[in-house]
């Protein structure tokens, strides 16, 4: 194994599939826009439901160049993971045959996994749950790859880039896609592999989850104006709104992307998560743990907390979380906290669960590339408890090195990522 101490790992590919704007362009075209992709649900009929909206794919699977039989056999977040991760390999340059495999790995986030497939495969075994017997001789020949989330890692891994170096799964709710992007960093900084692919895939718009969010009240009932009902910070918000999507990155060790002349978007710089082990939905509202790993990733980063330029929030839009979060960036970085840009993209996209974090990571890395903070959509009425810059309604101009982005989840769980550009170095590793 090579020597694993401190190697320092960079981005040099992104792919994107998200809600009005498959891959990166139009996706960073809609953030800096300021425009809303929520609408009312049409992957079924939405109307028992006390939510009915969403920020859904317009996504195209023989469009983007899956064949009929990946299709037919992969669900619809692997279908997202496997066109991103393409993207961000095409992205990044690199020279697949010249890739050592074993040192080559694949790490995916997803919260609920291949949900889609294993609701429409149960309600047919099952005769639309009459029958608590089901009849397995109806099932597809692929039913257990959708029971089994690592399927959506495997079929990463095995599409183009042949890796045979680690390969998961990651699943931690809601920071699935920042957890699975800092746990391919590790992998490389610890010198387990030279290139990882990355990222995060969600695809949860179905009936199963719909309804579980519903009895949660978590969910904004918002459905005569689908464009404004996702709206983090405001004094009217009343619940975030479902999306769906994913990001996957080319990560890889800083010397292997600067033999090769690669172009460098960003430095994972610093990452670390920790669980308040206090309850599965709830949040303490001082916001402890979110500001211990902030702690940590700007420690590891070397970084004070007045180097942050921008902060991409968790920004769900429900009432808890954003008095939590604004409690956990005051508690982390002192009176910048009141300085610096803050803002939430899911106010834009929705809250596409697993794979936001990843979305996240995307818009946090554009940031720094084109020195443009995007917007909290929607923002009209600041609640007075959440006093900080949060951007809102218009993206803003302004320099941009350094990004903190956080995410929180249901199991208590709160992570943060420190991004910081390639400063003196240029935009490239050559």
């Amino acid at each position: 194994m090579k020597e694993s101490i401190n190697r320092r790992v960079v981005i040099t590919g992104i792919g994107i599939v998200a809600p009005d704007a498959t891959g990166v362009k139009p996706f960073w075209d809609l953030l800096t826009a300021g425009r809303t992709a929520t609408r009312t649900i049409t992957a079924f009929d939405p109307s028992p439901f006390r939510s009915r909206i969403a920020a859904e794919c317009d996504f195209d699977p023989l469009a983007e160049g899956l064949t009929p039989q990946q299709i037919r056999r992969m669900d619809r977040a692997t279908q997202f993971a496997v066109v991103s991760a393409r993207e961000s390999l095409e992205d990044s340059g690199l020279d697949l045959g010249a890739l050592d495999a074993s040192r080559t790995g694949v790490v995916v986030g997803s919260a609920v996994g291949c949900t889609t497939s294993l609701e429409e495969e149960y309600a047919v075994v099952s005769d639309s749950g009459r029958n608590w017997l089901v009849d397995d001789g109806y099932a597809v020949p692929h039913l257990f790859d959708y029971f089994v989330p690592s399927s959506i890692a495997a079929e990463v891994a095995h599409d183009r880039i042949g890796a045979e170096g680690p390969v998961s799964l990651v699943s931690t709710g809601c920071t699935s896609g920042l957890d699975a992007v800092g746990r391919a960093a590790d992998l490389i900084a610890e010198g387990a592999a030279d290139v990882m692919l990355a990222g995060a895939t969600e695809a949860p718009i179905s009936p199963i989850t719909v309804a579980c969010f519903d009895a949660i009240k978590a969910t904004t009932p918002r459905n005569d104006t689908p464009a404004e009902a996702s709206r983090p910070f405001d004094r009217t918000r009343n619940g975030f709104v479902l999306g769906e999507g994913a990001a996957v990155f080319v990560l890889e060790e800083f010397e292997h992307a600067r033999r090769r002349g690669a172009l460098v978007y960003a430095e994972i710089a610093g990452f670390a998560t920790r669980c308040n082990a206090f309850h599965m939905t709830g949040l303490r509202p001082d916001g402890r743990e979110m500001a211990e790993a902030i702690g940590v990733a700007l420690a590891q980063a070397g970084k004070a907390p007045a180097d942050v330029d921008y902060v991409n929030a968790h920004g769900s839009g429900t009432r808890q979380n954003d008095r939590h979060e604004t409690a956990a960036f005051k508690r982390s970085l002192g009176d910048h906290a009141y300085r610096v840009p803050v803002s939430s993209i899911k106010s834009m996209i929705g809250h596409s669960l697993g794979a936001i974090g990843s979305l996240e990571i995307a818009a946090s890395v554009l940031a720094i590339t084109h020195d443009v903070v995007p917007p909290t959509a929607n923002l009209h009425e600041p609640d007075p408890e959440c006093d900080l810059d949060y951007v809102p309604l218009r993206a803003r101009a302004c320099p941009v090195d350094t990004v903190l982005t956080v995410g929180s989840g249901f199991g208590g769980f709160q992570s943060a990522m420190v991004l910081c550009g390639p400063g003196s170095r240029g935009r490239s590793a050559a």
